[in-house]
């Protein structure tokens, strides 16, 4: 078998398939809008200092950020443009970013309700398109597809390296069985086979600085990604802790990988 036998974008939904990864609410998001925009206001964010080093702005007036949440990377480039459009799926976020423009004296911005899979045809072109920490798609081929078609010059997407939101070892003291999520290569991939030479490059390090100092806040951290906990679980969790240095536990320490392309007309 040649790669071009392969179809990367059935392969990307067979793996997400088998990983019984399943689209979360908006209501979800709604919920955790406010913490997140407290991370993001309170943390030096190495995630996003990266991010932001790495997307080239020049000839850009515009910027079409998708899944922006609570309008972290928007808000952060929003005072380089003339116009910025933050789109969700989650009003919450939305509502967030929204207030969090006010607070800043921006008004420059613009925030659309809208999934990955509904229709983008109003939606405003922009000469930059971002996508992230938002690409977990159902479809991997149609999402690459629409940044693509929203963007006059560049497109800038991350993607995890790892395939758990979670460190094995914390879901294995759980006691839950551990599964892989697709990663960035499969997006690499969907790309190659659209035409498109995209660029890899990757941003190290913690995405959140998270205080595991007691018990109570690294039993939130995990309820943060994994949902909540059982009691048998929450005692599981709790001997874990106990056995080993606070300081040296991170439960969501991960790379990510930033795949960047220039636009191609009709990919």
């Amino acid at each position: 078998m040649l790669i071009d036998d392969i179809d990367f974008a059935s392969l990307y939904q067979q793996q997400l398939q088998l990983a019984g990864r399943t689209e979360k609410s908006p209501q979800h998001w709604d919920a955790k809008a406010e913490k997140m925009a407290a991370n993001s206001a309170n943390q030096t964010d190495s995630y996003l200092t990266q991010l932001l080093a790495k997307i080239d702005l020049t000839g850009a007036q515009s910027l079409f950020d998708m899944g922006c949440g609570p309008g972290t990377v928007a808000l952060a480039l929003a005072d380089q443009l003339q116009q910025v459009c933050g789109v969700d799926y989650s009003q919450g976020m939305l509502d967030v970013a929204r207030q969090r423009a006010s607070q800043q004296g921006i008004n420059n911005t613009r925030w659309e309700r809208r999934a990955w899979e509904e229709g983008w045809d109003d939606l405003p072109r922009c000469d930059i398109a971002v996508a992230s920490r938002s690409t977990l798609v159902a479809d991997m081929r149609d999402a690459m597809s629409k940044l693509n078609r929203q963007a006059r010059l560049r497109v800038y997407t991350t993607h995890l390296v790892t395939p758990t939101f979670m460190s094995p070892e914390i879901q294995y003291a759980l006691g839950r069985e551990v599964v892989e999520l697709p990663n960035y290569i499969y997006a690499l991939n969907v790309l190659y086979q659209m035409g498109i030479q995209a660029r890899v490059d990757f941003i190290r390090g913690r995405n959140c600085q998270q205080d595991n100092s007691t018990f109570a806040r690294f039993e939130e951290n995990v309820k943060w990604t994994l949902g909540t906990l059982s009691d048998e679980e929450r005692a599981r969790l709790d001997h874990w802790y106990h056995q080993r240095d606070p300081a040296t536990i991170a439960p969501a320490t991960r790379d990510w990988a930033l795949i960047s392309w220039d636009a191609v007309p009709n990919s």
